[in-house]
């Protein structure tokens, strides 16, 4: 090609092409749960079995004490400020699910399905409190099913959808931090995870 055709290209597409160019890449990962070894993930306070395209742990009482009263959970190590995350659970006899984003400060976000009801929790640096309250929703946890759930983390809000009658958006400025991992855990009774996607 001569340098006569690049003449003819319009300005504005190489304005545009240039703003794509800068834009950040975007985080996509997923766990299959079908190999026991995997770099972004940390399988801890429990006998984690990882197989089959599901991760299950049974709360182990002693272990529960020992990490003051925290029961099992896995981590995932990503990098990212907002996220679309989904994945499923499956709790048998458990008294709650917690799903926390964190960042290098600390948490940042943290949704916790009991019994009875959803919290929501931010956790604002400048706060004299380790976390504020944004909501506590009445929504029971259904046992020995699977549970889709979707957390959307986008700027200063973030929603929740869990199966498919709780939805929910909450905002608070302190969410729009950078994020450097996530986490699924729970307690007591048992929990199996599986299909765990982060775009």
């Amino acid at each position: 090609m001569t340098s006569a055709f690049f003449r003819l290209i319009p300005l504005s597409m190489l304005i545009i092409h240039t703003a794509c160019a800068t834009e950040p890449p975007r985080v996509s990962f997923s766990d299959p749960f079908t190999n026991t070894k995997c770099a972004e993930r940390r399988a801890i306070r429990g006998d984690w079995k990882i197989a089959d395209g599901v991760a299950e742990c049974v709360q182990d009482d002693e272990l529960y004490k020992k990490y003051k009263d925290h029961g099992p959970i896995i981590f995932y190590d990503l990098k990212y400020t907002d996220a679309k995350v989904s994945f499923q659970v499956k709790p048998e006899a458990a008294k709650t699910i917690v799903f926390t984003a964190n960042g290098e400060d600390g948490h940042v976000f943290r949704f916790i399905l009991t019994e009875a009801f959803v919290s929501v929790r931010a956790f604002p640096p400048e706060s004299k409190e380790k976390s504020i309250s944004l909501a506590r929703e009445e929504h029971p946890l259904k046992q020995s099913e699977w549970i889709p759930v979707v957390v959307t983390l986008q700027g200063t809000k973030a929603t929740v959808r869990i199966g498919s009658d709780f939805e929910q958006t909450w905002e608070h400025p302190s969410l729009a931090r950078p994020k450097t991992n996530l986490s699924v855990g729970f307690s007591f009774g048992k929990l199996s995870v599986r299909n765990l996607v982060v775009e």
